[in-house]
């Protein structure tokens, strides 16, 4: 990720903050976004490299469903055991080995922990910055309050 220039918050006045803080929202929910979509993909593997790994011998022919959609499944019979085809993604699909296709998604799920780990660093930052960002405009608030009260005219 790209390092966005420091800025003192100190010296922004509380419209400014406002805005900054409003940023820091949109992208932490975006961030947030993507973790949840990342780890639905990592689940999506992983249950990959369960079907592949409950492929086996003595599965030859029985008969199974094969999905068509994600709510339309129709019988099928499990012909090949040490074959399958995989989907390496964008509507391309490979046929390899068993052990290959579990490698294959194995390899997939480290790619995408890998990203959700920096996912959630940069997700812990953006919150401490917001953090930051609401003590500094609390105390802003408190001092525009003071400096108002004393400005009054006592009677």
């Amino acid at each position: 990720m790209a390092q966005a220039p420091k800025i003192d918050l100190q010296d922004l006045d509380l419209t400014q903050l406002v805005e900054v803080k409003k940023q820091l929202e949109e992208e932490l929910s975006h961030l947030t976004s993507s973790f949840g979509q990342l780890k639905q993909a990592q689940n999506r593997f992983a249950d990959c490299i369960e079907s592949c790994q409950a492929i086996n011998a003595a599965n030859k022919d029985k008969t199974i469903l094969v999905p068509l959609t994600s709510s339309l499944y129709v019988p099928g019979k499990l012909a090949n055991v040490e074959k399958v085809i995989v989907d390496i993604g964008t509507g391309y699909y490979v046929e390899k080995t068993v052990e290959d296709a579990i490698k294959f998604y194995n390899n997939k799920v480290d790619f995408v922990k890998g990203n959700l780990d920096k996912i959630q660093t940069a997700v812990a930052t953006k919150q401490g910055n917001l953090r930051s960002l609401m003590e500094v405009m609390q105390y802003k608030v408190q001092m525009q309050q003071e400096q108002q009260r004393a400005a009054a005219p006592k009677a």
